[in-house]
């Protein structure tokens, strides 16, 4: 039996979240993408880019370039491709992700399957622009192609040419070559990974599955089946089997956890280490961590919703609402939202969620947390709205 209190220890330390680095280097950020496994993507930009929060999180202020690098410069350590949802990961795992990419005819978005399918000179044109032109954006493809056939309307439709872009990419026939403005901008994998990854011998599918899942497993520490399958959104019956290979080589121990319903699996490496109470952390609503919404309640007893998609009226706290963490306690969550031209972190709601800490030592925690966030983002100024039931105590701590 594991209590739910090392549970929590378990998976804080392996995450990451240990005390902060006085100066973060590029090499702690790539230890910390390894380590990581997979950070999430999305396009949602009113903070920050949320790949960039899960190091903030974890090592403090950091340049923001220097994961840039990381990702788009060579020689680079990460890459671009689905491996949570859109991810940046590690290069050493495309090999593990290629039985993704040749499933991707049947395993891709519908409307991909329709066009690779239906339209399979279309797509083999949308490639040969990209092996012509790359490194190239998918708004600029369909300019190329028109003026090759020297015809004055577009090529076809954008909503075409992006579904075919976004099928050779799921495919891994081209991959992200940079970012411009957050745009992708597609080449060539030879073109742009190391050719040592290019040149690496593919898996089996079962090692694949073997492989992924224990990366899983290093990286939560200890978790359900279905926490492990979905760090790298596995199919159930080959990650089921992977796991069960695992417990029987001695990779995963078979324990239960305390208040948990289902079997968990930890790590054979796995420590549980010191956890800071004074530790404070915000959490980018798609960090590693909490993405599980279901493992997070059974862990920090937290219900995290993502309510961008929510009317307004119905949101209950707020748009981009990121959990505030306290030593192993979820205690606290506020919406945030960067207002660059008054160079000011609006703190648009506050919301108090963990009794067990006293309300004024979350909010003093809260407060020196968002000073240290705001400076790192280049603001200069923290403002505090009245919404939530911690606002109060908030704006008097900052």
């Amino acid at each position: 039996m594991t209590s739910a209190a090392e549970a929590r220890a378990l998976a804080l330390t392996a995450q990451g979240f240990a005390a902060r680095p006085a100066k973060v280097t590029r090499a702690q950020l790539r230890a910390l993408a390894e380590r990581l496994g997979v950070i999430q993507l999305d396009s949602v930009n009113v903070l920050t880019r949320s790949h960039y929060l899960p190091a903030f999180s974890r090592l403090g202020a950091y340049d923001r370039t220097a994961l840039d690098a990381l990702a788009w410069e060579a020689p680079r350590s990460l890459f671009e491709y689905w491996g949570h949802e859109a991810s940046l990961l590690p290069v050493a795992v495309q090999p593990l992700l290629r039985f993704r990419m040749e499933d991707a005819a049947k395993e891709a978005w519908g409307r991909m399957r329709t066009i690779a399918k239906t339209r399979e000179a279309f797509v083999a044109d949308v490639l040969a622009v990209v092996r012509d032109q790359g490194p190239i954006a998918a708004s600029e493809i369909e300019v190329a192609e028109a003026k090759k056939k020297k015809t004055k309307g577009g090529w076809w439709s954008w909503s075409d040419t992006k579904t075919a872009i976004e099928f050779l990419f799921w495919s891994g026939q081209v991959t992200s070559a940079k970012r411009r403005t957050f745009e992708r901008l597609y080449d060539l994998p030879e073109r742009v990974l190391p050719a040592e990854i290019i040149a690496a011998k593919t898996p089996t599918r079962d090692e694949a599955h073997r492989a992924l899942i224990e990366r899983s497993a290093r990286a939560m520490a200890i978790g359900s089946e279905a926490d492990l399958r979905d760090y790298y959104r596995l199919a159930v019956v080959p990650a089921r089997a992977a796991i069960a290979e695992l417990v029987e080589s001695g990779v995963l121990i078979a324990t239960t956890v305390e208040g948990w319903a289902k079997p968990a699996y930890r790590h054979r490496d796995a420590r549980a280490g010191t956890i800071d109470p004074a530790r404070g952390a915000l959490l980018s609503p798609f960090d590693n961590l909490i993405w599980m919404r279901d493992r997070t309640e059974r862990m920090f007893g937290m219900k995290v919703r993502l309510e961008i998609y929510t009317p307004a009226p119905k949101r209950v706290h707020g748009y981009y609402v990121l959990p505030f963490l306290l030593g192993d306690q979820l205690v606290a969550r506020c919406d945030l939202k960067s207002d660059r031209k008054s160079g000011t972190l609006l703190v648009q709601a506050a919301h108090y969620e963990k009794q067990s800490v006293k309300k004024p030592a979350v909010a003093n925690a809260l407060a020196a947390e968002l000073r240290t966030f705001a400076g790192w983002l280049g603001l200069a100024h923290v403002d505090v709205a009245a919404a939530g039931d911690l606002a109060a105590a908030l704006k008097r701590e900052i």
